[in-house]
């Protein structure tokens, strides 16, 4: 497992409040999510139809502009 370098964000009191961390490592966090999200999501339509690559392709396009 990746050590995640963080830096705190506190407020008058010294509460943490916020967390800053390399755009390198937001990035990959995210990229790991969103794969896990789309494996879960297969998962769940297991046995639907089964698009073709340009369809696919069209789908995906249409949520990542819903987004």
């Amino acid at each position: 497992m990746q050590t995640i370098n963080r830096q705190y964000v506190v407020d008058d009191q010294n509460t943490k409040i916020a967390v800053q961390i390399p755009i390198e490592t937001f990035e990959r966090i995210e990229e790991i999510l969103e794969n896990y999200a789309l494996v879960q999501l297969m998962k769940e339509n297991e046995g639907e139809e089964i698009l073709g690559i340009n369809e696919a392709k069209a789908f995906y396009n249409q949520l990542e502009k819903a987004h």
